[in-house]
């Protein structure tokens, strides 16, 4: 059992499984006291003055103490980033990475201004939020309650949120971000006139992309926005040549 539980944790995409357990070491840390919150939360002052460099880090990394909000969010955490990496970003870990690194920028901006100190959720929000613009027409059920196209699962998590008296900050940080993202990669280079703003350093792709996935880079014309939905694509058949007729020879 040890063994296939190995084998099914290494058949995880690595930015995955890597982010998954270090929220999961983190929060059991903290339930067993080996760290505390006052360790992890994003702190301005203690970042710049202290040198508490790791704080821009494991402030993503905290959902809270062991309960239904950390499940909630660990499922939705994994699911989405998992489908990510799998999805759009297969054979792309660099640019995946890259990802990780702008949310996580422009959310450390943000809550420079706001009152949050941990940024997990609207992390996840973000995922979730990029995942469902690149799947449009996938259906969702919510709890068996309400059904609806997937662009629309961040805000219906938004109005949960609302329900469960949950700051709704977090959500709406997640999205904007995700949103700011999904334009400047997916929107403004394909659009006359636009340019690719985001560019995944060589350095990255080196070090990640190398000879990595075996059945290599998924082609540009199955990424989102490469598909003429609607339009009929199924082949036709070759035609053989008509054979010729021979004419009997005239003196």
């Amino acid at each position: 059992m040890a063994q296939t539980f190995h084998q099914e944790y290494m058949a995880v995409p690595p930015v995955t499984r890597t982010y998954a357990t270090a929220c999961v070491l983190t929060t059991i840390a903290v339930q067993l006291d080996i760290l505390s919150p006052f360790q992890l939360y994003f702190n301005q002052s203690l970042i710049w003055r202290k040198y508490q460099i790791w704080r821009l880090f494991t402030n993503f990394t905290f959902f809270g103490t062991i309960g239904f909000n950390f499940v909630f969010n660990m499922i939705f955490t994994y699911r989405y980033c998992r489908m990510l990496e799998e999805g759009s970003f297969r054979g792309r870990t660099a640019d995946f990475i890259m990802m990780f690194v702008f949310g996580g920028f422009l959310m450390t901006i943000c809550a420079c201004f706001v009152n949050l100190v941990f940024l997990g959720q609207a992390f996840t929000i973000m995922l979730v939020y990029i995942w469902a613009k690149r799947n449009p027409y996938i259906r969702m059920n919510f709890f068996g309650m309400l059904n609806f196209n997937a662009p629309y699962l961040p805000w219906v998590l938004f109005g949960f949120s609302l329900l469960l008296d949950n700051s709704v900050i977090v959500d709406l940080m997640g999205i904007a971000v995700g949103h700011v993202y999904f334009y400047l990669e997916d929107v403004l280079p394909n659009i006359e006139g636009g340019c690719k703003i985001l560019k995944t350093p060589r350095l990255l792709k080196l070090l990640f992309d190398e000879g990595e996935d075996e059945y290599g880079e998924v082609p540009d014309d199955t990424r989102p926005g490469g598909y003429n939905w609607g339009e009929d694509v199924r082949e036709q058949p070759e035609q053989e040549p008509a054979p010729q007729e021979d004419h009997p020879h005239q003196d």
